[in-house]
C-alpha cells in the first residue's frame, strides 16, 4: 500500500494564497504553528493554516518540503527585517526618481524572514516589458547582504498591497480584507445582475472590474432560469399582462397589466404567474383534443363525422 506524505497548507501573509507542502519533516505540526519552507524564491517563514485529509495529485515537479518548525529566533528575525522594509522602499523610490523611470511605480519592498532576499514590487502603466536593470543593480549595491529581485505586479495586486477604502465605501477593500485569489470578472456578470454599466458602478479602485461582481452572479443566473424574461406575456391573478422587469433574488416580476388604465407595473411572485404561451397552448388543446385541422383531424375522422 502506497503511503502519501502529509500535505500541509501554509500562508505567508495575512490575506494571502495558501500553498501546499510535504510535511514529512514535521509530523506533529498543528494549525497555527509557524514553519520554515523551501519555496521557489528561497527559504521563507509561513503559518500553517490547514492539513489536507485527501491530498490532490502532486505537481509535475513534486511537492516542496517543509524544512522545520520555526524557532523564536526565526520569528524575531522576521519582525526585525519587516521593520527594514520601509527604509528599503524609500531608497528604491528615490533612486527610481533619479533615473527618471517613466510610468513605473515602486509599490512595496519585502524581505524574507532572515533578510537573505529582498523583493521590490512595482507596477507599470503599459504592458510592455520594462528595463529595470540599472535600478536593480543599484539596489543590489545598496543592499548587498540580500539577493535583490524586481517583481512586476498587476493593478489588482497593487490595490491589495496598498489597502484602503473600497469604491463601494467599505473601510477596507475586499482584496485586502479576505480575498486570497482573484477570479476572472466579465461585463456579463454586471449585465446579468441588472447593474448599471457606468464606470462608477462597476470599476474598482484598481481600475478594473470590481471583484464583488462575482459574489451573487451564480445566484442571479439560477434565479433567472425560474423567471420569465422581459417583454414576455404572462397571466396573473389580476389578468393578463407583459413583464417589464425581473427581480431574481426576491423571485418577483413587474407586470404591466392590460386592464390597468394607470399603466403602473405591479409586482407578482413567481408562484402567482403563468406564461401566456403555455396557457394558450393548453387552451387550444382543450378545444381540439385530437389535434383537429381544417377538413379533418389527426385521428383520420372528418371534422363533420361524429365520433362513435
Amino acid at each position: 500500500m502506497t503511503t502519501h506524505p502529509p500535505i500541509i497548507g501554509v500562508r505567508f501573509s495575512k490575506v494571502g494564497k495558501i500553498y501546499h507542502f510535504d510535511g514529512n519533516a514535521v509530523p506533529d505540526v498543528q494549525v497555527g504553528d509557524y514553519v520554515i519552507v523551501d519555496t521557489a524564491r528561497g527559504k521563507n517563514l509561513g503559518e500553517v493554516v490547514n492539513r489536507l485529509k485527501e491530498p490532490p495529485p502532486p505537481p509535475p515537479e513534486g511537492w516542496r518540503r517543509i524544512e522545520r518548525l520555526a524557532t523564536p529566533r526565526d520569528l524575531v528575525l522576521k519582525q526585525y527585517w519587516a521593520q527594514k522594509q520601509i527604509e528599503a522602499l524609500i531608497e528604491c523610490r528615490a533612486r527610481a526618481a533619479e533615473l527618471d523611470l517613466k510610468g513605473i511605480k515602486i509599490i512595496a519592498a519585502e524581505y524574507n524572514f532572515d533578510g537573505s532576499r529582498l523583493d521590490f514590487f512595482f507596477s507599470a502603466e503599459t504592458e510592455d516589458k520594462v528595463d529595470l536593470k540599472t535600478l536593480k543593480r543599484d539596489m543590489q549595491k545598496k543592499f548587498s547582504s540580500a539577493q535583490v529581485e524586481m517583481r512586476q505586479i498587476g493593478s489588482r495586486d497593487v490595490a491589495k498591497l496598498l489597502g484602503g477604502m473600497g469604491a463601494c465605501g467599505l473601510e477596507t477593500r475586499c482584496c485586502s480584507r479576505f480575498l486570497t485569489e482573484f477570479s476572472p470578472i466579465s461585463i456579463k456578470m454586471a449585465k446579468e445582475q441588472g447593474i448599471s454599466l457606468t464606470p462608477n458602478e462597476i470599476i474598482g479602485m484598481c481600475g478594473r472590474l470590481r471583484c464583488c461582481l462575482i459574489y451573487e452572479y451564480e445566484q442571479y443566473v439560477a434565479a433567472r432560469k425560474e423567471l420569465p424574461k422581459r417583454n414576455k406575456r404572462v397571466m396573473t391573478p389580476r389578468g393578463e399582462g407583459k413583464v417589464t422587469d425581473v427581480m431574481p433574488l426576491t423571485q418577483t416580476v413587474l407586470v404591466l397589466l392590460d386592464n390597468d388604465p394607470r399603466g403602473v407595473p405591479v409586482a407578482f411572485h413567481r408562484d402567482d404567474i403563468q406564461p401566456w404561451d403555455e396557457l394558450e397552448a393548453l387552451r387550444r388543446k382543450a378545444e381540439n383534443p385530437c389535434g383537429q385541422h381544417e377538413g379533418g383531424c389527426a385521428c383520420g375522422r372528418s371534422s363533420s363525422q361524429p365520433s362513435s
